[in-house]
């Protein structure tokens, strides 16, 4: 007698993990996401859900984290925002801190593509495109992302040249960066840094393994899209020209 066929589960369509929904909506990572759901502040459709498991359509189902709604309906949105200092980019704060959303003022629920530490300000891109946001986050696509960046003292050409070629953090090896000195300040500098990976507070990491702690920092470009006349605190739409560069990168 032949065995019985194995069952294969029929994936859901349109649903994902929630930690996977709560990290790309900029939340927390997926461990942290997994914590808040074991914690008991996530709720899908008004039920609390601390399975690890469990899935949502974030088109269709109704996230909720610590009672805010991240659930990200309607048509496609692209905005282009300057951050200011003193916002954190996510949907949601547990020490109830301003999030860059608190800005937005437009019907789409949008949420943060990659993070800008709480201190900096300058371009961060905020969209509802889920697949649009893995592409531009993800390491295999060396998205580039262009900072302003004020250090303590003057770097050397030879500081420059190891920032360009790698330095060595706690967490493995940076990749090649551009780096290029712009000028000189009273008792610190600027220097113009371009990096392709997103890893936590990296260019304040980098700018400290050469011995020039990072006193300021402004990002002016993300993905080719540039900050333009933007003050801080002020956001734009993305034009369909840009939006259709980004998905061809």
């Amino acid at each position: 007698m032949k065995p019985a066929p194995e069952k294969k589960e029929i994936p859901e369509a349109g649903k994902e993990r929630l930690q996977k929904i709560l990290a790309r909506a900029g939340v927390a990572s997926r461990r942290k996401a997994e914590e808040l759901m074991l914690d008991g502040r996530v709720k899908v459709n008004g039920k609390v859900v601390a399975e690890l498991g469990a899935k949502a359509d974030p088109l269709k189902d109704k996230i909720e984290v610590d009672g805010r709604n991240i659930s990200h309906k309607g048509p496609p949105a692209y905005i282009l925002l300057n951050k200011p200092k003193g916002y954190i980019s996510s949907v949601s704060d547990p020490l109830k801190r301003p999030v860059v959303t608190d800005i937005i003022k437009e019907k789409a629920r949008v949420f943060p593509i990659g993070r800008l530490d709480y201190d900096a300000e300058g371009v961060i891109l905020l969209t509802n495109d889920g697949e649009l946001a893995n592409k531009l986050i993800h390491p295999k696509f060396n998205v580039p992302k262009k900072y302003l960046v004020k250090v303590k003292d003057v770097p050397t050409a030879e500081d420059l040249q190891k920032l360009e070629k790698g330095v060595y953090l706690d967490d493995g090896r940076t990749l090649p960066a551009k780096a290029r000195f712009i000028r000189k300040t009273q008792e610190n500098s600027w220097i113009e840094l371009t990096v392709t990976e997103g890893r936590n507070r990296l260019v304040k990491r980098m700018c400290m393994a050469i011995g020039h702690p990072v006193a300021k920092l402004k990002r002016v470009e993300f993905a080719g899209i540039k900050l333009g006349s933007l003050s801080p605190g002020q956001y734009r739409l993305l034009t369909n020209k840009e939006v259709e560069r980004l998905k061809s990168l």
